[in-house]
Protein backbone atom coordinates (compact mmCIF):
# COMPACT_ATOMS: atom_id res chain seq x y z
CA UNK A 1 0.00 0.00 0.00
CA UNK A 2 1.28 3.34 -0.99
CA UNK A 3 2.09 5.90 1.72
CA UNK A 4 -0.43 9.05 1.35
CA UNK A 5 2.12 11.84 1.55
CA UNK A 6 4.09 9.84 -0.95
CA UNK A 7 1.04 10.11 -3.54
CA UNK A 8 1.00 13.65 -2.44
CA UNK A 9 4.26 14.79 -2.84
CA UNK A 10 4.51 12.46 -6.27
CA UNK A 11 1.37 14.39 -7.65
CA UNK A 12 3.27 17.52 -6.74
CA UNK A 13 6.45 16.47 -8.46
CA UNK A 14 4.50 16.09 -11.43
CA UNK A 15 2.44 18.95 -11.41
CA UNK A 16 5.51 20.47 -11.63
CA UNK A 17 7.29 18.73 -14.24
CA UNK A 18 4.26 19.47 -16.73
CA UNK A 19 4.46 23.54 -15.27
CA UNK A 20 8.40 23.43 -16.32
CA UNK A 21 7.09 21.90 -19.65
CA UNK A 22 4.76 25.01 -20.47
CA UNK A 23 6.64 27.20 -19.31
CA UNK A 24 9.43 26.16 -21.88
CA UNK A 25 7.01 25.67 -24.67
CA UNK A 26 5.29 28.79 -24.21
CA UNK A 27 8.57 31.08 -23.00
CA UNK A 28 8.72 34.59 -23.53
CA UNK A 29 9.39 35.88 -26.75
CA UNK A 30 12.42 37.67 -25.12
CA UNK A 31 13.77 34.06 -25.10
CA UNK A 32 13.20 33.74 -28.58
CA UNK A 33 12.72 37.13 -30.73
CA UNK A 34 11.45 34.95 -33.67
CA UNK A 35 8.26 34.31 -32.07
CA UNK A 36 8.39 38.21 -31.94
CA UNK A 37 7.42 38.22 -35.72
CA UNK A 38 4.02 36.01 -35.48
CA UNK A 39 2.53 38.97 -33.82
CA UNK A 40 3.44 41.31 -36.46
CA UNK A 41 1.21 42.15 -39.44
CA UNK A 42 2.78 41.84 -43.48
CA UNK A 43 0.29 43.09 -46.34
CA UNK A 44 -1.55 40.10 -47.71
CA UNK A 45 0.38 37.43 -45.54
CA UNK A 46 -0.13 35.47 -42.92
CA UNK A 47 2.75 34.23 -40.59
CA UNK A 48 1.65 30.25 -39.43
CA UNK A 49 5.04 29.96 -38.37
CA UNK A 50 8.01 31.67 -36.46
CA UNK A 51 10.25 29.90 -33.82
CA UNK A 52 14.04 29.19 -33.16
CA UNK A 53 15.80 26.54 -34.63
CA UNK A 54 18.78 25.44 -32.30
CA UNK A 55 21.81 24.80 -34.06
CA UNK A 56 22.64 21.14 -34.99
CA UNK A 57 20.45 19.27 -37.70
CA UNK A 58 17.11 19.85 -38.45
CA UNK A 59 14.47 17.73 -40.56
CA UNK A 60 12.61 19.60 -43.12
CA UNK A 61 8.93 18.88 -43.30
CA UNK A 62 7.91 16.05 -45.60
CA UNK A 63 11.10 14.40 -45.03
CA UNK A 64 12.81 11.48 -42.98
CA UNK A 65 16.65 12.98 -43.33
CA UNK A 66 18.04 15.36 -40.48
CA UNK A 67 19.90 18.03 -42.18
CA UNK A 68 23.23 18.24 -40.19
CA UNK A 69 25.78 20.76 -39.14
CA UNK A 70 23.31 24.01 -39.46
CA UNK A 71 23.81 27.44 -37.56
CA UNK A 72 20.70 28.64 -35.29
CA UNK A 73 17.90 30.46 -37.29
CA UNK A 74 14.97 32.55 -37.11
CA UNK A 75 12.52 30.13 -39.23
CA UNK A 76 9.69 31.65 -40.33
CA UNK A 77 6.62 30.24 -42.12
CA UNK A 78 3.87 32.32 -44.17
CA UNK A 79 1.04 32.09 -46.82
CA UNK A 80 0.49 35.01 -49.12
CA UNK A 81 -2.90 35.52 -50.70
CA UNK A 82 -2.31 38.64 -53.24
CA UNK A 83 -5.92 37.20 -54.82
CA UNK A 84 -8.34 35.30 -53.18
CA UNK A 85 -7.24 31.87 -55.61
CA UNK A 86 -3.53 32.53 -54.62
CA UNK A 87 -2.06 29.44 -51.99
CA UNK A 88 1.60 30.63 -51.95
CA UNK A 89 3.73 29.37 -49.53
CA UNK A 90 7.17 30.53 -48.56
CA UNK A 91 9.94 30.43 -45.57
CA UNK A 92 12.25 32.65 -44.80
CA UNK A 93 15.41 31.52 -42.46
CA UNK A 94 17.29 34.44 -40.72
CA UNK A 95 20.63 33.32 -39.28
CA UNK A 96 20.72 33.75 -34.86
CA UNK A 97 24.47 34.94 -35.09
CA UNK A 98 26.95 35.96 -38.18
CA UNK A 99 24.29 37.33 -40.76
CA UNK A 100 26.30 39.06 -43.49
CA UNK A 101 23.88 41.69 -43.92
CA UNK A 102 22.54 40.50 -47.25
CA UNK A 103 19.23 39.12 -48.39
CA UNK A 104 19.08 36.03 -50.89
CA UNK A 105 16.27 35.17 -53.12
CA UNK A 106 16.27 31.34 -54.54
CA UNK A 107 14.20 29.63 -56.84
CA UNK A 108 13.02 26.15 -57.20
CA UNK A 109 12.68 23.54 -59.77
CA UNK A 110 9.90 21.89 -62.33
CA UNK A 111 6.37 22.74 -61.98
CA UNK A 112 7.01 23.68 -57.50
CA UNK A 113 4.64 23.22 -55.34
CA UNK A 114 6.71 22.48 -52.65
CA UNK A 115 9.35 24.97 -50.34
CA UNK A 116 12.93 23.76 -51.72
CA UNK A 117 14.68 23.28 -48.06
CA UNK A 118 17.97 22.70 -50.06
CA UNK A 119 18.10 26.15 -51.45
CA UNK A 120 17.37 27.76 -47.77
CA UNK A 121 19.78 25.44 -46.16
CA UNK A 122 22.91 26.42 -48.71
CA UNK A 123 22.08 30.55 -48.10
CA UNK A 124 21.83 29.97 -44.62
CA UNK A 125 25.15 28.77 -43.99
CA UNK A 126 26.82 31.01 -46.47
CA UNK A 127 24.99 33.70 -44.07
CA UNK A 128 22.00 34.92 -46.01
CA UNK A 129 18.82 35.72 -44.71
CA UNK A 130 17.31 33.33 -47.18
CA UNK A 131 13.88 32.89 -48.21
CA UNK A 132 12.02 30.24 -50.72
CA UNK A 133 8.75 29.56 -52.24
CA UNK A 134 6.10 26.67 -53.64
CA UNK A 135 5.42 29.38 -56.41
CA UNK A 136 1.70 29.34 -55.19
CA UNK A 137 1.91 25.26 -56.87
CA UNK A 138 1.06 22.89 -53.85
CA UNK A 139 1.01 20.29 -53.41
CA UNK A 140 1.54 20.16 -57.38
CA UNK A 141 1.51 22.06 -60.94
CA UNK A 142 -1.64 19.74 -61.86
CA UNK A 143 -3.98 20.81 -58.92
CA UNK A 144 -3.57 24.66 -60.56
CA UNK A 145 -6.23 23.05 -63.57
CA UNK A 146 -9.09 25.86 -64.01
CA UNK A 147 -7.35 28.32 -61.49
CA UNK A 148 -5.72 31.11 -63.84
CA UNK A 149 -4.72 33.01 -61.26
CA UNK A 150 -2.33 30.41 -59.81
CA UNK A 151 -0.81 30.43 -63.08
CA UNK A 152 0.20 34.04 -62.82
CA UNK A 153 1.41 32.83 -59.21
CA UNK A 154 3.76 30.31 -60.88
CA UNK A 155 4.94 32.68 -63.93
CA UNK A 156 5.99 35.51 -61.99
CA UNK A 157 3.65 37.07 -59.45
CA UNK A 158 5.15 34.22 -56.34
CA UNK A 159 8.25 35.39 -56.31
CA UNK A 160 7.84 38.82 -56.48
CA UNK A 161 5.36 38.82 -53.38
CA UNK A 162 7.76 36.53 -51.93
CA UNK A 163 10.40 38.73 -52.28
CA UNK A 164 8.42 41.67 -50.75
CA UNK A 165 7.29 39.57 -47.77
CA UNK A 166 10.45 38.25 -46.75
CA UNK A 167 12.59 41.54 -47.19
CA UNK A 168 9.97 43.04 -44.78
CA UNK A 169 9.92 40.14 -42.18
CA UNK A 170 13.76 40.29 -42.60
CA UNK A 171 13.90 44.38 -41.41
CA UNK A 172 11.79 43.16 -38.64
CA UNK A 173 13.64 40.35 -37.38
CA UNK A 174 17.04 42.42 -37.36
CA UNK A 175 15.85 45.54 -36.64
CA UNK A 176 17.91 47.11 -38.99
CA UNK A 177 17.85 47.21 -43.71
CA UNK A 178 19.74 44.92 -45.00
CA UNK A 179 22.94 46.34 -47.61
CA UNK A 180 22.19 44.10 -50.58
CA UNK A 181 19.47 42.14 -51.96
CA UNK A 182 20.66 38.77 -54.69
CA UNK A 183 18.49 35.89 -56.28
CA UNK A 184 20.04 32.75 -57.04
CA UNK A 185 18.10 29.89 -59.05
CA UNK A 186 18.31 27.21 -62.01
CA UNK A 187 15.80 25.63 -64.58
CA UNK A 188 12.73 27.02 -63.11
CA UNK A 189 14.55 29.00 -61.01
CA UNK A 190 16.43 30.32 -63.54
CA UNK A 191 12.95 31.75 -65.16
CA UNK A 192 12.18 33.29 -61.91
CA UNK A 193 15.69 34.87 -62.34
CA UNK A 194 15.10 36.32 -65.53
CA UNK A 195 10.98 37.48 -64.74
CA UNK A 196 12.59 39.40 -61.55
CA UNK A 197 15.10 41.05 -63.62
CA UNK A 198 12.51 41.65 -66.57
CA UNK A 199 9.41 42.67 -64.45
CA UNK A 200 10.57 43.55 -61.13
CA UNK A 201 14.34 45.14 -61.50
CA UNK A 202 13.81 47.23 -57.78
CA UNK A 203 13.64 43.51 -56.54
CA UNK A 204 17.81 42.30 -56.34
CA UNK A 205 20.57 44.24 -57.22
CA UNK A 206 22.37 40.79 -58.34
CA UNK A 207 20.65 37.69 -60.01
CA UNK A 208 22.16 34.32 -60.52
CA UNK A 209 20.38 32.72 -63.58
CA UNK A 210 20.91 28.65 -64.16
CA UNK A 211 19.72 27.34 -67.24
CA UNK A 212 16.89 29.71 -67.47
CA UNK A 213 13.45 27.76 -68.67
CA UNK A 214 12.02 31.14 -69.54
CA UNK A 215 10.50 30.15 -72.70
CA UNK A 216 8.52 27.99 -71.01
CA UNK A 217 5.45 27.26 -73.08
CA UNK A 218 7.87 26.30 -76.21
CA UNK A 219 10.80 24.63 -74.27
CA UNK A 220 7.77 21.92 -73.00
CA UNK A 221 6.92 21.57 -76.50
CA UNK A 222 10.32 19.91 -76.72
CA UNK A 223 9.12 17.35 -74.54
CA UNK A 224 6.06 17.00 -76.25
CA UNK A 225 7.81 16.55 -79.61
CA UNK A 226 10.62 13.77 -78.41
CA UNK A 227 7.80 11.71 -76.39
CA UNK A 228 5.73 11.60 -79.54
CA UNK A 229 8.44 11.07 -81.86
CA UNK A 230 9.95 7.89 -79.74
CA UNK A 231 6.50 6.83 -78.76
CA UNK A 232 4.91 7.19 -81.46
CA UNK A 233 6.75 6.23 -84.75
CA UNK A 234 5.66 2.67 -86.28
CA UNK A 235 7.57 0.32 -85.29
CA UNK A 236 9.14 0.58 -81.96
CA UNK A 237 11.24 3.59 -82.02
CA UNK A 238 11.91 3.76 -77.99
CA UNK A 239 15.40 4.11 -77.60
CA UNK A 240 16.87 1.43 -74.94
CA UNK A 241 19.50 3.14 -72.85
CA UNK A 242 22.57 1.36 -73.99
CA UNK A 243 21.51 2.61 -77.19
CA UNK A 244 21.16 6.41 -76.20
CA UNK A 245 24.84 5.74 -74.61
CA UNK A 246 26.13 4.42 -78.09
CA UNK A 247 25.26 7.11 -79.76
CA UNK A 248 26.46 9.21 -77.60
CA UNK A 249 29.28 7.99 -77.52
CA UNK A 250 29.35 8.16 -81.00
CA UNK A 251 28.90 11.93 -81.17
CA UNK A 252 31.53 12.13 -78.75
CA UNK A 253 34.07 9.59 -80.33
CA UNK A 254 33.40 11.73 -83.76
CA UNK A 255 33.56 15.77 -83.07
CA UNK A 256 35.29 15.78 -78.79
CA UNK A 257 38.78 17.66 -78.92
CA UNK A 258 37.77 19.15 -82.49
CA UNK A 259 35.57 21.67 -80.85
CA UNK A 260 38.11 23.73 -78.43
CA UNK A 261 38.53 21.17 -75.71
CA UNK A 262 41.19 19.01 -75.00
CA UNK A 263 41.63 15.70 -77.35
CA UNK A 264 40.40 13.17 -74.42
CA UNK A 265 37.42 15.05 -73.66
CA UNK A 266 34.60 12.24 -72.75
CA UNK A 267 32.22 15.30 -73.88
CA UNK A 268 31.56 18.21 -76.10
CA UNK A 269 32.95 22.33 -75.41
CA UNK A 270 31.01 23.55 -78.28
CA UNK A 271 28.31 21.20 -79.29
CA UNK A 272 27.35 23.54 -81.95
CA UNK A 273 30.73 23.42 -83.73
CA UNK A 274 30.04 19.43 -83.83
CA UNK A 275 28.88 18.34 -87.45
CA UNK A 276 27.71 14.97 -86.34
CA UNK A 277 25.63 13.04 -89.25
CA UNK A 278 23.20 10.66 -87.47
CA UNK A 279 23.46 8.45 -90.99
CA UNK A 280 27.02 7.43 -90.04
CA UNK A 281 25.59 5.19 -87.12
CA UNK A 282 25.61 1.81 -87.93
CA UNK A 283 21.99 0.48 -89.07
CA UNK A 284 20.73 -2.60 -87.74
CA UNK A 285 20.24 -5.57 -90.57
CA UNK A 286 16.25 -6.46 -90.74
CA UNK A 287 14.93 -8.61 -88.28
CA UNK A 288 17.71 -7.70 -85.92
CA UNK A 289 18.32 -5.44 -82.98
CA UNK A 290 20.88 -4.74 -80.07
CA UNK A 291 22.77 -2.39 -78.67
CA UNK A 292 25.18 -1.32 -81.54
CA UNK A 293 23.15 -0.46 -84.20
CA UNK A 294 19.87 1.14 -84.62
CA UNK A 295 16.42 -0.18 -85.95
CA UNK A 296 15.11 1.95 -88.96
CA UNK A 297 12.15 3.49 -86.73
CA UNK A 298 14.93 4.15 -84.15
CA UNK A 299 16.97 6.06 -86.18
CA UNK A 300 14.01 8.22 -88.06
CA UNK A 301 13.15 8.96 -83.86
CA UNK A 302 16.58 10.51 -83.35
CA UNK A 303 16.36 12.50 -86.55
CA UNK A 304 13.49 14.03 -85.33
CA UNK A 305 14.39 14.31 -81.67
CA UNK A 306 18.11 16.35 -83.51
CA UNK A 307 15.54 18.41 -85.37
CA UNK A 308 13.47 19.69 -82.68
CA UNK A 309 9.99 20.64 -82.74
CA UNK A 310 8.68 22.88 -85.83
CA UNK A 311 5.30 23.79 -86.93
CA UNK A 312 4.49 21.18 -89.11
CA UNK A 313 1.85 24.12 -91.25
CA UNK A 314 4.65 26.91 -91.82
CA UNK A 315 8.36 25.36 -91.11
CA UNK A 316 8.61 27.37 -88.13
CA UNK A 317 10.75 26.70 -85.94
CA UNK A 318 9.25 26.71 -82.18
CA UNK A 319 11.55 25.46 -79.82
CA UNK A 320 15.49 24.45 -80.00
CA UNK A 321 16.68 20.49 -80.19
CA UNK A 322 18.45 18.91 -77.27
CA UNK A 323 22.50 19.49 -77.62
CA UNK A 324 24.58 16.73 -79.36
CA UNK A 325 26.66 14.76 -76.95
CA UNK A 326 23.84 15.33 -74.50
CA UNK A 327 21.92 12.30 -75.22
CA UNK A 328 23.14 10.54 -72.59
CA UNK A 329 22.97 12.81 -69.32
CA UNK A 330 20.59 12.52 -66.67
CA UNK A 331 17.68 14.33 -68.48
CA UNK A 332 17.99 13.34 -71.56
CA UNK A 333 16.29 11.11 -73.96
CA UNK A 334 15.71 8.28 -71.27
CA UNK A 335 13.78 10.74 -69.28
CA UNK A 336 12.32 12.04 -71.99
CA UNK A 337 10.19 8.96 -73.39
CA UNK A 338 9.60 7.01 -70.39
CA UNK A 339 6.18 7.17 -69.49
CA UNK A 340 7.24 6.39 -66.00
CA UNK A 341 9.43 9.21 -65.73
CA UNK A 342 9.34 12.81 -67.14
CA UNK A 343 5.97 13.38 -68.79
CA UNK A 344 3.56 12.96 -66.69
CA UNK A 345 5.45 15.71 -64.43
CA UNK A 346 6.11 17.81 -67.64
CA UNK A 347 2.74 18.07 -68.89
CA UNK A 348 1.23 20.71 -66.29
CA UNK A 349 0.84 23.42 -68.29
CA UNK A 350 -0.88 21.35 -71.25
CA UNK A 351 -3.61 20.79 -68.65
CA UNK A 352 -3.87 24.00 -67.73
CA UNK A 353 -4.50 25.00 -71.32
CA UNK A 354 -6.69 22.09 -72.60
CA UNK A 355 -7.85 20.52 -69.14
CA UNK A 356 -6.77 17.49 -67.21
CA UNK A 357 -7.84 14.99 -69.78
CA UNK A 358 -4.86 16.46 -71.91
CA UNK A 359 -4.24 13.46 -74.53
CA UNK A 360 -0.38 14.50 -75.89
CA UNK A 361 -0.80 12.37 -79.47
CA UNK A 362 -3.75 14.43 -80.38
CA UNK A 363 -1.77 17.58 -79.70
CA UNK A 364 -1.17 19.51 -83.10
CA UNK A 365 2.27 21.82 -82.99
CA UNK A 366 0.43 24.79 -85.12
CA UNK A 367 -2.91 24.90 -83.47
CA UNK A 368 -2.53 24.07 -80.45
CA UNK A 369 0.53 25.60 -79.67
CA UNK A 370 -1.01 28.58 -80.45
CA UNK A 371 -4.05 28.01 -78.32
CA UNK A 372 -1.48 27.38 -75.62
CA UNK A 373 0.85 30.80 -76.60
CA UNK A 374 -2.07 32.99 -76.52
CA UNK A 375 -3.67 31.64 -72.83
CA UNK A 376 0.45 31.32 -71.41
CA UNK A 377 2.92 32.71 -73.01
CA UNK A 378 2.26 36.32 -71.59
CA UNK A 379 2.61 34.87 -67.91
CA UNK A 380 4.93 32.06 -67.82
CA UNK A 381 7.53 33.00 -70.59
CA UNK A 382 10.07 35.32 -69.61
CA UNK A 383 11.74 36.60 -73.19
CA UNK A 384 11.64 40.02 -72.98
CA UNK A 385 14.93 41.55 -74.12
CA UNK A 386 15.14 44.72 -72.60
CA UNK A 387 16.72 44.50 -69.51
CA UNK A 388 17.10 48.60 -69.37
CA UNK A 389 15.38 49.40 -66.08
CA UNK A 390 17.51 46.86 -64.42
CA UNK A 391 20.97 48.28 -65.82
CA UNK A 392 20.06 51.90 -65.38
CA UNK A 393 19.63 51.13 -61.50
CA UNK A 394 22.83 49.61 -61.37
CA UNK A 395 21.84 45.64 -61.28
CA UNK A 396 23.86 42.81 -62.17
CA UNK A 397 23.47 39.72 -63.45
CA UNK A 398 25.18 36.16 -64.11
CA UNK A 399 23.89 33.76 -66.54
CA UNK A 400 24.98 29.77 -67.04
CA UNK A 401 24.13 27.19 -69.14
CA UNK A 402 26.37 23.69 -69.20
CA UNK A 403 26.65 22.43 -73.01
CA UNK A 404 25.25 18.83 -71.74
CA UNK A 405 22.17 19.76 -70.83
CA UNK A 406 18.84 17.78 -72.35
CA UNK A 407 16.48 19.08 -70.53
CA UNK A 408 16.91 23.14 -70.90
CA UNK A 409 19.15 23.18 -73.90
CA UNK A 410 22.20 26.02 -73.67
CA UNK A 411 21.08 27.05 -76.97
CA UNK A 412 17.84 28.98 -76.12
CA UNK A 413 19.69 30.68 -73.67
CA UNK A 414 22.36 31.81 -75.94
CA UNK A 415 19.55 32.54 -78.22
CA UNK A 416 17.92 35.42 -75.47
CA UNK A 417 21.41 36.85 -74.28
CA UNK A 418 21.74 37.46 -78.71
CA UNK A 419 18.47 39.48 -78.38
CA UNK A 420 19.68 41.39 -75.45
CA UNK A 421 22.97 41.76 -77.18
CA UNK A 422 20.67 43.43 -79.95
CA UNK A 423 18.46 45.23 -77.65
CA UNK A 424 21.36 46.89 -75.42
CA UNK A 425 22.94 47.87 -79.02
CA UNK A 426 26.46 45.64 -78.70
CA UNK A 427 27.77 42.64 -76.75
CA UNK A 428 30.56 45.38 -74.64
CA UNK A 429 27.02 47.43 -73.38
CA UNK A 430 25.64 44.13 -72.58
CA UNK A 431 28.41 42.86 -70.87
CA UNK A 432 28.75 46.23 -68.28
CA UNK A 433 25.67 44.78 -66.59
CA UNK A 434 24.90 41.22 -67.89
CA UNK A 435 27.58 38.30 -68.67
CA UNK A 436 26.89 34.45 -69.61
CA UNK A 437 28.77 31.45 -69.59
CA UNK A 438 28.97 28.51 -71.43
CA UNK A 439 30.52 25.46 -69.19
CA UNK A 440 31.51 22.72 -71.12
CA UNK A 441 30.06 19.37 -70.38
CA UNK A 442 27.86 20.10 -67.81
CA UNK A 443 24.09 18.83 -67.70
CA UNK A 444 20.99 20.43 -66.29
CA UNK A 445 22.42 22.49 -63.41
CA UNK A 446 24.96 20.34 -62.35
CA UNK A 447 26.24 17.17 -63.23
CA UNK A 448 27.53 15.80 -66.36
CA UNK A 449 30.56 14.52 -68.36
CA UNK A 450 32.26 17.47 -67.75
CA UNK A 451 32.64 20.57 -65.75
CA UNK A 452 29.64 20.93 -62.97
CA UNK A 453 30.75 23.02 -60.33
CA UNK A 454 31.02 26.79 -60.18
CA UNK A 455 29.83 27.10 -56.48
CA UNK A 456 26.53 27.96 -58.83
CA UNK A 457 24.05 25.66 -56.62
CA UNK A 458 25.28 27.76 -53.22
CA UNK A 459 26.51 24.57 -52.02
CA UNK A 460 29.95 24.93 -50.07
CA UNK A 461 32.08 22.54 -52.23
CA UNK A 462 34.60 25.16 -54.02
CA UNK A 463 36.53 27.99 -52.32
CA UNK A 464 34.42 31.10 -51.12
CA UNK A 465 36.28 33.10 -54.12
CA UNK A 466 35.58 35.77 -56.75
CA UNK A 467 37.57 32.88 -58.89
CA UNK A 468 35.50 29.89 -58.16
CA UNK A 469 32.33 30.48 -56.73
CA UNK A 470 29.81 32.41 -59.16
CA UNK A 471 27.47 34.12 -56.32
CA UNK A 472 31.07 35.35 -54.69
CA UNK A 473 32.05 36.72 -58.00
CA UNK A 474 28.36 38.39 -58.74
CA UNK A 475 28.77 40.15 -55.35
CA UNK A 476 31.83 41.38 -55.67
CA UNK A 477 30.83 42.81 -59.18
CA UNK A 478 28.04 44.78 -57.70
CA UNK A 479 29.48 45.58 -54.31
CA UNK A 480 32.99 46.25 -55.63
CA UNK A 481 32.65 46.60 -59.14
CA UNK A 482 34.91 43.90 -60.02
CA UNK A 483 33.85 42.45 -63.14
CA UNK A 484 34.31 38.57 -63.12
CA UNK A 485 36.23 38.03 -66.95
CA UNK A 486 37.19 34.24 -65.94
CA UNK A 487 35.87 32.06 -63.28
CA UNK A 488 37.66 28.56 -62.19
CA UNK A 489 35.21 25.62 -62.89
CA UNK A 490 35.50 22.27 -61.47
CA UNK A 491 34.47 18.35 -62.39
CA UNK A 492 34.38 16.09 -59.67
CA UNK A 493 34.41 12.22 -60.77
CA UNK A 494 30.84 10.99 -61.06
CA UNK A 495 29.43 14.71 -61.23
CA UNK A 496 29.18 14.82 -57.33
CA UNK A 497 31.42 17.07 -55.17
CA UNK A 498 31.74 15.03 -52.20
CA UNK A 499 33.89 12.83 -54.93
CA UNK A 500 37.81 13.63 -55.93
CA UNK A 501 38.50 16.60 -58.30
CA UNK A 502 38.73 15.05 -61.86
CA UNK A 503 40.17 18.12 -63.50
CA UNK A 504 39.36 22.12 -63.53
CA UNK A 505 39.52 24.40 -66.13
CA UNK A 506 38.13 28.11 -66.89
CA UNK A 507 35.19 29.72 -68.43
CA UNK A 508 34.64 32.92 -69.83
CA UNK A 509 31.86 35.28 -70.70
CA UNK A 510 30.25 34.73 -73.58
CA UNK A 511 30.97 34.44 -76.72
CA UNK A 512 34.78 32.68 -75.58
CA UNK A 513 34.68 29.01 -74.23
CA UNK A 514 38.40 27.65 -73.14
CA UNK A 515 40.49 26.26 -75.47
CA UNK A 516 43.12 23.66 -75.15
CA UNK A 517 46.37 24.80 -75.81
CA UNK A 518 49.11 22.43 -74.42
CA UNK A 519 50.36 20.87 -71.02
CA UNK A 520 47.95 19.01 -68.81
CA UNK A 521 44.53 18.96 -69.77
CA UNK A 522 43.40 18.33 -66.03
CA UNK A 523 44.79 21.78 -65.44
CA UNK A 524 43.42 25.40 -66.22
CA UNK A 525 46.64 27.16 -67.30
CA UNK A 526 46.14 24.75 -70.24
CA UNK A 527 43.46 26.38 -71.78
CA UNK A 528 42.67 30.19 -73.16
CA UNK A 529 39.57 32.16 -73.63
CA UNK A 530 38.81 32.10 -77.48
CA UNK A 531 35.54 33.34 -79.15
CA UNK A 532 33.52 30.81 -80.56
CA UNK A 533 31.26 31.60 -83.67
CA UNK A 534 28.03 33.77 -82.44
CA UNK A 535 24.17 32.79 -83.70
CA UNK A 536 25.37 28.88 -84.40
CA UNK A 537 22.49 27.72 -82.79
CA UNK A 538 19.12 26.56 -83.67
CA UNK A 539 16.78 29.24 -82.70
CA UNK A 540 12.94 29.49 -82.54
CA UNK A 541 11.13 31.90 -85.16
CA UNK A 542 10.10 34.91 -83.69
CA UNK A 543 6.73 33.82 -83.27
CA UNK A 544 8.15 31.55 -80.49
CA UNK A 545 10.22 34.18 -78.97
CA UNK A 546 7.29 36.03 -76.81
Amino acid sequence: MIHKNYTSTLTLFFMLAVTILNAQNNAPSSDCPCRQLAQKTFPEATITLADCVPAGSFTPPGSSQPIADLPAFCRVAATLKPTPESMIRIEVWLPETNWNGRFLGTGTGGGAGSVSYGALVNGLKRGFATTNTDMGTSPNANEAVGHPERWVDFGHRATHEMTVTAKAITQAYYQKPFHHAYFAGCSTGGQQALMEAQRYPDDYNGILAGAPANNRTHLHTGFVWNYKVTNQIPGSAFLPKEKIAFITNAVVKACAGKDGGAPNDNFLTDASACKFDPETLPKCPDGTDDGTCLTGPQLAALKKIYAGPVNPRTGERIYTPIPLGSENSGAGIEYQQNPKQSPPALFYQYKWAFGNDFDYTTFDFDRDQDKMDSLLAPILNANNPDLAPLKKKGGKILMYSGTSDPLVPYQDAVSYYERVIKAQGGLKPTGDFFRFYLIPGMAHCSGGPGLNDCGQNLALTVPQDRNHDMLTALINWVEQGVAPDKLIATAYTGGVSTNAVRFQRPVFPYPKLPKYTSGDPNAPDSYRGVDSPRNAVLTPAERYLK
